[in-house]
């Protein structure tokens, strides 16, 4: 089966309406292109889960907020689609600029709470325009599912709570980060790196993993997120952006770990930015208890 290669909106609402004619059910996976593993892991999860499946590929200028930026984004449509093909993937949605964004677009989808700090904080807009562009993807593709990594875990709440607000039906799947040999998470963005600075790189990884251990072993939370934050800086990393323990269910700032967590971190090496986040489990006593009250609470919920 040949990939299809489809760039209106009417003629992708054209195949997808023949699809569900046909009963199927119908999977997206929304991408930026420039294809590696990690988005290939999407596209592997959703062929699990649906008979249909279309990725999207479209460089969103609405959540660059740096214009250089957008113009060193790698773009590889050729690469990419062949990469698809070999997976066995039914259609490729690349539309351009103008089929997203219509002379006079004049509307702007904005997620509060959730967008807030973190990538939220050093890119103004950001959330902004990725909300925007997901929720009109969604809208066009008409998807049943939805795959998302972990890396951009920010994104991911931020995708959710649009989709739950806008009663878009679609149901959002995550998948966890895909990292090299090294540790370093997969990123369009490694490609800028050179030799040096690629070798500096998995130390993100390293240091985040060992601040979760402690944190989760008892460790002071603001102390242990000092020290990640001076080793990375010890490592090579020109900048830390940000350095946080958020909460996994809602991205509350914790100053303790009291539920399950994430340590979520940006750093720059050089003129390359990247971000990664890790798990920070309960201790077992601390997540027996937690069980335990919620046991007791539900068992309360249910009586008399």
């Amino acid at each position: 089966m040949s990939l299809s290669i489809v760039r209106s909106r009417a003629e992708l609402r054209a195949r997808v309406s023949a699809w569900r004619r046909e009963g199927a059910r119908i999977a997206v996976v929304p991408t930026m292109g420039a294809l590696h593993e990690g988005h290939l892991s999407l596209v592997r999860a959703a062929l699990e889960r649906a008979q249909r499946v279309i990725v999207t590929l479209f460089v969103n200028p609405k959540q660059f907020n740096d214009a250089a930026d957008l113009a060193a984004y790698p773009r590889s449509e050729e690469e990419d689609a062949a990469k698809l093909e070999a997976l066995g993937v039914h259609l490729l949605y690349a539309p351009s600029a103008e089929e997203i964004y219509p002379p006079g677009f004049a509307t702007k989808v904005s997620v509060s709470g959730v967008s807030e700090g973190l990538c939220g904080a050093g890119r103004p807009g950001h959330f902004d325009g990725v909300a925007t562009v997901v929720a009109k993807l969604f809208l066009q593709c008409g998807a049943d599912l939805a795959f998302f990594g972990e890396k951009d875990f920010q994104q991911l709440h931020v995708v959710r709570r649009m989709a739950r607000d806008l009663d878009i039906p679609v149901k959002i799947i995550a998948c966890p980060t895909v990292r090299e040999a090294d540790g370093l998470a997969l990123s369009s963005r490694n490609l800028r790196l050179s030799p040096s600075e690629r070798a500096i790189a998995p130390k993100l990884a390293e240091i985040l993993f060992s601040a979760a251990r402690q944190v989760t072993a008892g460790g002071l939370v603001t102390a242990t997120l000092e020290e990640a934050k001076a080793a990375l800086l010890a490592a090579g990393f020109t900048k830390v952006e940000y350095l946080e323990l958020r909460a996994e269910d809602d991205l509350a700032r914790l100053e303790e770990l009291e539920r399950p967590a994430r340590l979520l971190a940006a750093a720059w090496l050089g003129r390359t930015r990247l971000i990664d986040n890790v798990e920070v489990p309960l201790p077992a006593k601390a997540a027996l208890r937690a069980t335990s009250s919620a046991d007791i609470a539900a068992g309360a919920s249910t009586e008399g």
